[in-house]
């Protein structure tokens, strides 16, 4: 499998999430994980999870994982980026070493084996990762699959911008095509682009400016952080988009109901979605 994902890189075919994330790993501290407590517990409705079954699929940073671990979850936590993988393992043996209720592993969500042979979670947590797999609704499908009677299902997708989003596919496609200093000036392009804008709605509203050109400052809300999110945003490929209705159906029709929904409203970005399986 790593050698598939090596490959798939080397033909500019897959954006290296897990080297982005290896330099997120950088900033995490007791704050940016308060943040991610504090979501998971706000999204799920919950103080605590002690007790429940939580699977990461597609842990990335492994930054909710160990939220979750905090939370009193027991967590299986998965990536099909091998750094990812390794980002998640340093997490753990930075915060929370030799505990025995947090497995990691190298796994694809779109091998039904694989999936199949990880048995059915209390919770199934996929925040901005499935849009990525290459195979979206395959990925949905399969993770829906993980669900226990009663458990639920906790995923964000990019939102569908119809043509804009064509425009973004074209974009992430052309960054994973060129060099690494052309990369960063592209980068840097849409930073200064999404937060001078930012900074110019502060100052209209009589706000400081300054707080949004903060590259360091953790995203609201997720412990995460402005800089990483635009190098994810823009170089996120593969790059898949659903509308909020589509996903609304496609889940409902396999037995859950919608608990929890925070879209967008038409921009770019991730709408969040919290189902449970009733059926």
């Amino acid at each position: 499998m790593s050698t598939e994902h090596a490959a798939e890189v080397a033909r500019g075919d897959r954006f290296e999430f897990g080297r982005n994330w290896a330099n997120f790993l950088k900033s995490v501290d007791d704050s940016r994980i308060e943040a991610a407590v504090a979501s998971l517990c706000s999204r799920l409705g919950e103080d605590r999870l002690d007790g429940l079954t939580f699977l990461d699929a597609g842990s990335g940073s492994g930054l909710f994982s160990l939220a979750a671990r905090m939370l009193g979850a027991r967590v299986h936590s998965f990536d099909y980026d091998p750094r990812s993988v390794a980002c998640t393992e340093e997490l753990k043996r930075r915060f929370l070493p030799g505990d025995d209720g947090w497995n990691i592993e190298l796994g694809s969500v779109l091998d039904r084996a694989y999936v199949d042979s990880l048995g059915h979670f209390d919770i199934t947590y996929s925040w901005g990762v499935l849009h990525h797999t290459g195979s979206m609704w395959e990925a949905l499908d399969k993770v829906c699959g993980t669900v226990a009677l009663e458990g639920r299902l906790f995923i964000a997708l990019y939102n569908d911008q119809g043509g804009q989003s064509g425009r973004w596919l074209m974009l992430k496609k052309f960054y994973n095509q060129i060099g690494p200093q052309f990369q960063r000036l592209m980068v840097l392009e849409l930073f200064l682009f999404f937060h001078v804008r930012s900074a110019a709605i502060s100052l209209v509203r009589r706000q400081n400016p300054l707080v949004q050109l903060d590259w360091r400052r953790p995203t609201p809300e997720r412990g995460m952080s402005q800089w990483y999110d635009i190098v994810d945003w823009v170089g996120g490929f593969p790059f898949e988009v659903a509308k909020p209705e589509q996903v609304f159906e496609f889940c409902v029709s396999r037995g859950f109901e919608l608990r929890h929904l925070r879209t967008v409203g038409g921009g770019p970005g991730n709408n969040e979605f919290v189902f449970q399986r009733v059926t």
